[in-house]
């Protein structure tokens, strides 16, 4: 991330919404559920570093969105904004060989304060749960379409201030490789929400393994895109140089 004038205001035009946002989810929030954030925590925090490099772009994927969509509807936004940031933390933090960008971090977090405490905002929302049309999984799609949106445009929005890019192409590429993704995760915390009523929130536990399944196919699946994209420059550049 380049470490211009614009792209430092709109690092901390991102941490000024999500203070703001983050300020107004709590003062709106609900009790605390004190061993489910726990788990909820360390299960966001041990998948955050299952990563998966999106092709074409500048930027990773993680598998721990379920944990973080039961954190949303489950939890206080506080927790849900904690659980969010610390896994993020953990996510983003370099390898040995890696060099610490405070201001990468500050965006990243800031970021999924925002986002997840504009869902928490939309699944508590009371005008919203009194409607006519509102049931619990529409109100859940709604939220996690408050996620996608809080998530991915902010990260459009840097990468064309700091690399000149389009920020429609940008946006739809992002859109396009994570959608699935954020369908599948609603579902899985629609699921676990379902079987939670009966045998507790030990059933978030049962969606580690999942998450680590859907994780080593998706790494094996874009590792693929990626050689498949690089395999027609290989031959035009072999063809250009005989």
């Amino acid at each position: 991330m380049k470490n211009t004038r614009l792209t430092q205001t709109c690092i901390a035009l991102m941490a000024l919404a999500a203070t703001a946002t983050t300020l107004y989810a709590t003062l709106a929030s609900h009790n605390l559920h004190t061993t489910y954030a726990l788990a909820l925590l360390a299960l966001a925090a041990a998948t955050s570093r299952m990563k998966v490099k999106l092709p074409g772009i500048d930027g990773n994927l993680s598998v721990n969105l379920p944990f973080l969509l039961m954190a949303v509807v489950n939890l206080s936004a506080l927790e849900a904004v904690l659980i969010a940031c610390t896994s993020t933390v953990v996510q983003c933090w370099p390898k040995q060989s890696g060099k610490f960008k405070p201001e990468q971090m500050l965006f990243n977090v800031s970021m999924m304060a925002f986002a997840t405490s504009m869902a928490n905002l939309i699944w508590n929302a009371g005008w919203l749960g009194k409607a006519a049309w509102a049931s619990e999984p529409l109100m859940l799609a709604l939220a996690t379409a408050a996620f996608f949106l809080g998530q991915t445009a902010p990260v459009a929005g840097i990468i064309k201030v700091a690399e000149g890019s389009a920020f429609r192409r940008v946006w739809f590429s992002i859109a396009q490789l994570s959608f699935p993704y954020y369908v599948v995760s609603a579902g899985m915390t629609s699921m676990t929400n379902l079987v939670s009523h009966h045998f507790g929130w030990q059933a978030a536990l049962v969606v580690f393994p999942v998450m680590y399944g859907i994780h080593r196919s998706c790494r094996l699946y874009f590792s693929h895109v990626v050689e498949a994209l690089r395999t027609p420059t290989l031959a035009r550049a072999v063809g250009a140089g005989a």
